[in-house]
């Protein structure tokens, strides 16, 4: 998919906001694009593009379009990068542009709208949307932002009217309830929209962001008890628990919170990132980018905004990007903590190992209790393969497990791999056998016990009964598949090894040691000939110094009780 990442921005916005034609199937040749540098910028942008570079890819379409001012499809290209690359202003300017030759363009007129609502023309917002063209999911888009320009005019009941329509195109009841709740608690209609809260937190767990909201309007409305209340029953839940610790010391100070929405800029904000936090397939990824951007340019401390903006390069592998939104974050936000932990990790992915350390060592010396900075701080030290330094910041944050729960299974597995890799097999297997008493059915400790067990030759019975659970819960893990060919292996089961490895080789092409056992497993039924084919394979695949010397005694002189494995 990634040869085709570049269009993906223009086709998803294209579905959603209906702003482009026949994106896949554009070509701009050198007489459509004008003279040879605009050209190449053209080619350039859409290279980044491809590598989702979004602010190289918008600067190089702005660039070519410069040379060919008039051609619609840079022009749009121009727009939309601009807007999802963060520049507003600049994409709301190629807007009205867009709008000369499409006067009902979604993309372009959301784009001014937003802009206009910026500068609190709200009547102009309200005809911006009323232009714009309609369709399933824009107008749940045009609806929320329509309620809060009306708002924003003073016009309540407008607001309402259009938050009563939200459902019937494609919106929640809890979002609707949600921001009808904001709108009257920002109208002072009190009463009304303490049973809005109510209504938006339903029956089931409250969102952050309503959790934050009602706990700000309890604080203000001088319910104090039902604040601590409500703050100290949402501990318990680690999602709202920063919210919750900041409301309680707010309590305890004396301090008067502001309302979570206090404009109608915050509050179409608002909107924008709880429908763009919605929008978690592969697909609407860049939609989603857009939607952030936009919210972000009416509020620019939604710090969930850049928390979920992040978290979209991040699944896009562009760290870097994700690093640079992660450090916009106020150290003075709730917030701040886990986004500089996560920066950090992702600076591991740069392969900026150490800073990534002095970081997370900063974090932890900060607030000594952080137990996801020691498990991260743990996690950076075995990306820098410094093994005895990771096994003990883990140990640091197992000490602060109290109680251990079943997802604590993580932490031990990570400080296993670490005591592995330190020559301390005996603590690794205690915290593997650990991990799988906290959650059983984890195939990959299966996996590293089960494997180190046939290994090291011992327990093969037992070994290979865990092996073949974690294979039936991971039947397509390759690694998984080979430990279980490995185990018949070891057991003298050959052509039940043959056929596990023989699957194992097919799901991961390419790895030394998962040909090398398939080798042997051959030459044990007599397949010579294949045996050391298969030994050939992962000579070439590189295997490490002591597995490269060992498969070339195998071809030299074969398989025998003296270097057998």
């Amino acid at each position: 998919m990634r040869n085709i990442r570049g269009l993906v921005v223009c086709v998803a916005i294209a579905l959603s906001l209906g702003a482009c034609a026949e994106v896949g199937n554009t070509t701009v040749g050198r007489t459509g694009v004008g003279e040879a540098q605009s050209f190449g910028d053209y080619l350039s942008a859409r290279l980044a593009a491809s590598d989702h570079n979004l602010a190289d890819a918008a600067r190089l379409y702005r660039a070519s379009l410069d040379s060919a001012p008039d051609n619609p499809d840079l022009l749009d290209r121009a727009f939309l990068y601009t807007a999802a690359a963060g520049d507003i202003p600049q994409a709301a300017s190629l807007a009205k542009r867009v709008l000369a030759s499409e006067q009902e363009n979604r993309a372009a007129r959301l784009a001014i709208a937003v802009e206009q609502l910026k500068s609190g023309d709200y009547s102009g917002t309200r005809a911006q949307i009323a232009q714009s063209a309609k369709g399933p999911f824009t107008t749940l888009t045009l609806l929320m932002l329509d309620a809060w320009a009306a708002q924003g005019a003073g016009d309540t009941k407008a607001a309402l009217a259009d938050l009563k329509n939200v459902t019937t195109v494609g919106g929640t009841d809890l979002l609707a309830n949600f921001h009808k709740a904001l709108i009257l608690d920002l109208a002072g209609r009190d009463s009304e929209a303490d049973a809005a809260y109510h209504d938006a937190m339903g029956t089931g767990a409250a969102s952050p962001r309503t959790a934050e909201a009602y706990g700000r309007f309890l604080e203000r409305t001088g319910r104090v008890k039902d604040a601590q209340a409500f703050y100290t029953k949402m501990l318990s839940d680690v999602a709202i628990e920063p919210i919750a610790e900041e409301g309680l010391a707010r309590l305890s100070s004396g301090k008067t919170p502001d309302r979570l929405i206090g404009t109608p800029e915050a509050g179409a904000a608002e909107a924008l990132f709880g429908i763009a936090a919605s929008l978690s397939d592969e697909a609407s990824t860049d939609v989603a980018t857009l939607y952030l951007r936009l919210a972000l340019y009416l509020q620019p401390d939604l710090d969930l905004a850049k928390i979920v903006l992040a978290d979209r390069f991040e699944n896009l592998e562009k760290f870097a990007d994700a690093v640079s939104v992660y450090e916009s974050i106020d150290k003075s936000s709730p917030f701040w903590s886990a986004a500089a932990v996560q920066a950090a990790l992702d600076e591991t992915h740069l392969e900026h190992n150490d800073k990534a350390i002095a970081q997370l060592k900063d974090i932890t010396q900060s607030d000594s209790n952080d137990l996801t900075a020691w498990t991260a701080l743990g996690d950076a030290y075995r990306s820098a393969e410094q093994y005895p330094q990771a096994a003990d910041a883990y140990d640091h944050a197992i000490k602060l497990l109290t109680p251990e729960e079943s997802k604590d299974w993580a932490v031990f597995y990570a400080r296993a791999m670490a005591e592995d890799q330190s020559k301390r097999w005996d603590a690794a297997e205690q915290d593997l056998q650990h991990a799988l008493k906290l959650s059983p059915d984890q195939p990959q400790v299966l996996n590293f016990l089960g494997y180190s067990w046939v290994d090291k030759g011992r327990r093969l019975p037992e070994a290979l009964a865990m092996l073949e659970k974690a294979r039936a819960l991971s039947p397509f893990d390759g690694y998984i598949v080979d430990s279980v060919g490995w185990a018949y292996y070891r057991l003298g089961r050959y052509q039940d090894a043959v056929k596990t490895l023989e699957s194992a080789v097919l799901l991961v092409p390419g790895d030394a040691t998962i040909n090398d056992h398939l080798g042997d497993a051959y030459w044990r039924t007599g397949r010579k000939l294949d045996a050391r084919f298969q030994w050939s394979h992962a000579l070439a695949f590189g295997p490490d110094g002591s597995q490269k010397n060992e498969v070339e005694k195998k071809l030299q002189s074969g398989l025998n009780d003296a270097n057998t494995h």
